[in-house]
């Protein structure tokens, strides 16, 4: 539970990772199964930094009671039940909100894979580098939270960290730029022969209500035709800090997106190429309504909330 051990565990574990990545595909089962074990201990790390019970099982009291500086009254520490790599994931998310790059959906190849490798000796290792460079994407956020050299963390194997990490981002931004053309291709297609006057009157019906429904939709101006499209996502909760004291904000909340779609062009986007469409907001402050769910909970780390 000790998050200098754990930085330090994840710092070997990530070494080993790339050793086995480099050596090529017959090793990449090592690859993601050690990439996957130095995420989750580098999660932990910084979870464990704010309090030790944030990485143990909620369920086992023992775990707890050790967590918590009670460990007389419990069993032995090796019996400690703690959380696995994906609520270490969530965990962190929901403290570091909006500083993640990767959702879960991105995170779960990368869980699969190391179960995988450890459990049934099974990986795909056509989709390694895919699932090992959501893992780098994901540890340099959490490295800067925790205030840990990237020169010390990734080592001789900074600049193969850079090339992956540069040319997924690449990839992405392809592929998000194919969605804009394709949509304003459609968009021509289907409106290009109106009149502005009946175009407007087309538009306002079709876009008026969202297709894609989350826990909050808003609408937004679509990057491809210009048209009123919507965003949908989660809310959460503001906390206002004063003098110490935390306090929810009842009036307002923020969006945090997950898809955006427009029904006038069909330009759909998901979590992952949201962040490389420059027209669109990376979150929005909503009033809040009654239905919204408010965490009661005040954040733990005054430096990770707030307005950005």
């Amino acid at each position: 539970m000790d998050a200098e051990q754990l930085k330090g565990s994840s710092r070997r574990w990530m070494n080993a990772a790339l050793a086995a990545f480099v050596e090529g595909p017959e090793s990449h089962d090592f690859a993601v199964h050690h990439a996957g074990v130095a995420t989750e201990h580098l999660l932990k790390a910084y979870l464990a930094g704010i309090h030790p019970a944030l990485i143990v099982d909620g369920r086992h009291f023992d775990s707890l009671l050790h967590a918590t500086g009670l460990g007389s009254h419990a069993g032995p520490l090796a019996k400690v039940k703690t959380i696995g790599l994906v609520d270490s994931y969530l965990r962190t998310v929901k403290l570091l909100p909006r500083k993640i790059p990767i959702s879960k959906e991105d995170l779960e190849p990368l869980a699969d894979a190391r179960n995988g490798v450890a459990h049934s000796a099974i990986h795909d290792s056509a989709h390694s580098e895919a699932v090992f460079t959501a893992c780098l994407r994901l540890v340099d956020p959490v490295l800067e939270e925790l205030k840990v050299d990237p020169n010390s963390y990734w080592g001789p194997y900074l600049v193969l960290h850079d090339k992956l990490v540069d040319e997924q981002v690449r990839q992405e931004r392809v592929a998000a730029e194919a969605l804009l053309v394709k949509a304003r291709s459609l968009f021509e297609q289907r409106f290009g022969h109106m009149s502005p006057k009946e175009r407007d009157v087309v538009l306002a019906a079709i876009t008026s209500k969202p297709m894609i429904t989350m826990g909050r939709e808003a609408p937004v101006e679509c990057p491809a035709c210009g048209s009123q499209g919507w965003m949908a996502g989660e809310v959460e909760a503001i906390h206002h800090h004063n003098n110490g004291q935390v306090t929810i904000d009842t009036e307002e909340v923020f969006l945090s997106p997950h898809r955006f779609h427009c029904a006038a062009c069909d330009l759909e986007v998901g979590t992952k190429l949201l962040v490389h469409l420059s027209g669109l907001p990376h979150g929005i402050f909503l009033d809040a309504e009654p239905h919204d769910h408010v965490d009661d909970a005040p954040p733990v780390d005054e430096g990770t909330h707030g307005r950005r």
